[in-house]
């Protein structure tokens, strides 16, 4: 897993590659996050155009940061959703959860 950061109008936004899934990209992810917290950075969107694959892991950990962001007063949304993961997010009903969005500037101004 790969995470590159880069900010737009106050939203920090981290363009993940490769694999979501136990033991490197969810613990990436988290640690990622949390830093990114630290800094008070708090309006998140991850682009998740380039992800592979997710497993449990790696959703559970976009739920585990959903949750922290939000109960600390923070936002975390997902753009560029492919195809499998926009499925597997209708399967698990979390698409009720997360704010999704096709396209990135429509996801930074709905911050």
């Amino acid at each position: 897993m790969e995470i590159k950061e880069r900010s737009v109008n106050g939203v920090t936004i981290l363009d993940l590659t490769g694999k979501l899934d136990i033991g490197v990209g969810d613990v990436q992810l988290r640690e990622k996050i949390r830093n990114l917290m630290d800094t008070g950075k708090k309006q998140i969107l991850l682009n998740l155009a380039a992800v592979s694959r997710i497993d449990s892991s790696g959703l559970g950990e976009l739920v585990s940061s959903y949750t922290t962001l939000t109960n600390s007063g923070g936002k975390l949304k997902l753009v560029n959703l492919p195809d499998r993961v926009q499925d597997l997010l209708m399967i698990t009903q979390l698409n009720t959860v997360f704010d999704t969005y096709d396209i990135e500037q429509e996801a930074i101004r709905s911050f």
